[in-house]
């Protein structure tokens, strides 16, 4: 999960030694602010602008590294699509751990090192994941548990730890619910609790500041495909798309929590604005999207299935668009069991099933 905004909190609020002074520097904390602002909202010449002033009074804080990740994240994504563009979000993940070791030698840094360590070991587990490296991934996961284990004994300290540590608790105790080939590892691990940890990524959505785009689009997402509590989902994207209109992923999982809370006509309104935007991930969710209101809303079966059948034409996303292929093979399903043709229709659905952890699909 993606956990660089509580870095960056992590700068503003905890930092000791003459190397991060930014705790002592109202003006440069709203300037980051601002510029994590502009890379929400896809502003990015603006944000650049920012980060070069940072740059000029900090060289050598980690933020300046993290803030250009965050950035190219953004920017390219998905960035592991980009060779070029991986590459150099992967050396400034480097760098900004290199500089974040430096602070590491005082002990009254403990609270920034652990968020820097965790977020960044994770973003290159990640990397090294998609490049084929599994224990390259495996080695900096390791390492990256180790800090999020350590972020628990600091919420005290700073409410956007609630964050870190709720998702912890939620999907230690998840995953192997969804993934049950995992047990056996998950043994050595400390024990989480879905209820805590769900009621901590609501506190980190409300009470945090840096944190709280991150810890609101997390939380929507676990409500969408493990708590089946789509109004509420809608509201937090609803509430993420007014504050950043220009992020077409945050717009994309709005239309989608509308169509699962059956709101199809507010839905297919903002679905054609999605159809606007450029790049596979986006158009590939119109089509699922589409197919969805043709189905539920206007029970035209053939137009459905149509868009259905488009939408796995098109290469899915791991991270964005691979539910959307389990959500076309569902609505597939529907489409043949209503056709009265129920060997199709348990193909569909044993596909849709394989791809996805949603829970109106799993437990069909």
């Amino acid at each position: 999960m993606r956990l660089f905004l509580l870095t960056i909190c992590l700068l503003l609020s905890l930092s000791r030694t003459t190397a991060a002074q930014i705790l002592y520097d109202n003006s440069t904390q709203g300037v980051i602010l601002k510029a994590l602002n502009y890379i929400y909202n896809y502003e990015f010449t603006e944000s650049e602008t920012l980060q070069r002033q940072i740059k000029v009074k900090y060289p050598n804080h980690p933020v300046v590294p993290l803030l250009r990740a965050i950035q190219l994240q953004w920017q390219y994504l998905p960035v592991k699509d980009n060779k070029v563009v991986g590459s150099q979000y992967l050396a400034l993940l480097n760098d900004c751990l290199a500089k974040s070791e430096i602070i590491e030698k005082d002990p009254k840094n403990l609270a920034e090192v652990v968020f820097f360590q965790m977020a960044v070991h994770g973003y290159i587990a990640v990397v090294n994941n998609f490049n084929g490296d599994s224990f390259k991934a495996a080695n900096e996961a390791r390492k990256a548990y180790s800090y999020v284990v350590k972020g628990f004994d600091l919420m005290e300290q700073n409410p956007e730890f609630y964050f870190s540590t709720g998702m912890y608790n939620y999907y230690v105790e998840r995953y192997p619910i969804d993934h049950p080939i995992v047990k056996p590892v998950m043994l050595f691990l400390k024990d989480g609790n879905m209820a805590l940890g769900l009621k901590q990524v609501e506190m980190a959505a409300t009470k945090s500041v840096f944190s709280r785009a991150e810890s609101a689009f997390y939380l929507s997402r676990i409500l969408l495909k493990h708590e089946k509590k789509y109004d509420r989902a809608a509201v937090l994207m609803a509430n993420l798309v007014k504050t950043y209109p220009n992020n077409p992923i945050y717009l994309m999982k709005n239309v989608e929590a509308l169509m699962l809370a059956k709101k199809y006509e507010e839905a297919h309104r903002l679905n054609e604005i999605l159809k606007t935007k450029s790049g596979t991930i986006y158009q590939l969710a119109t089509h699922v999207f589409e197919a969805m209101y043709q189905e539920k809303e206007l029970k035209n079966d053939k137009l459905a299935m149509q868009s259905y059948l488009a939408t796995l034409k098109m290469p899915f996303d791991d991270e964005y668009t691979k539910d959307y292929h389990a959500f076309a093979y569902y609505g597939l399903s529907q489409i043949a069991t209503r056709a009265k043709d129920p060997a199709k229709a348990r193909n569909y659905l044993k596909k849709a099933q394989s791809m996805t952890e949603y829970e109106h699909i799993v437990r069909k």
